[in-house]
C-alpha cells in the first residue's frame, strides 16, 4: 500500500490543481511500479510560507526579495 506524501506552500493551488496531483501521482506508481490504485494513498499537505525556511529564511522573505 504506497503511501506518498507531498507538502506544498498554501498559495494559489486550486482543488482541482490537487485533485489532478492526486491522479497524476498514482498514475505515476501504478505505470512506473504496478502499484493498485485503490490502495494507493496520496496527502497534500498545505504549509503557510512562514513556515517554509530555504536557505535560513522563510519561503514568504525570499519570494518578497524576488528570489
Amino acid at each position: 500500500m504506497p503511501f506518498v506524501n507531498i507538502k506544498i506552500t498554501r498559495d494559489g493551488v486550486t482543488p482541482e490543481k490537487k485533485a489532478e496531483v492526486i491522479r497524476g501521482v498514482t498514475k505515476l506508481l501504478v505505470d512506473v511500479l504496478g502499484k493498485n490504485p485503490a490502495t494507493t494513498m496520496v496527502l497534500i499537505e498545505e504549509v503557510e510560507t512562514d513556515n517554509w525556511g530555504v536557505g535560513g529564511e522563510t519561503v514568504t522573505t525570499r519570494r518578497k526579495s524576488g528570489r
